[in-house]
């Protein structure tokens, strides 16, 4: 069980407007007002997962009881490289070509 019993800080609409910033994302007031709400309730939600008791909880590994089965591992599509290098401005020895960007 968690020991720590600090409630999360609300975010508010400036506060997301701030971290979309860093993100580079544009978002306006009510977008900013209406984000801030649904990453409360998502903290809400995270603080109530924290009260729960996993005392003597094994963690999963996978959720399914049995190993999943592997397909087979053939080919099953064509290769298209031809088709596709056709279209590209430039090709050398099945690669394609592109400018330098770092001298």
């Amino acid at each position: 069980m968690s020991t720590s019993d600090t409630k999360h800080p609300d975010l508010d609409a400036q506060t997301v407007s701030q971290i979309a910033h860093l993100a580079r994302l544009s978002l306006n007031q009510t977008q900013s007002d209406e984000y801030a709400q649904s990453l409360n309730k998502i903290l809400d939600m995270m603080e109530s997962l924290k009260a729960i008791d996993t005392t003597g909880i094994e963690p999963l590994k996978s959720p399914f009881d049995t190993a999943q089965p592997l397909r087979a591992d053939v080919v099953t599509e064509r290769n298209h490289r031809e088709a596709y290098q056709a279209v590209a401005p430039a090709t050398q020895d099945g690669l394609y070509l592109v400018p330098r960007v770092i001298e």
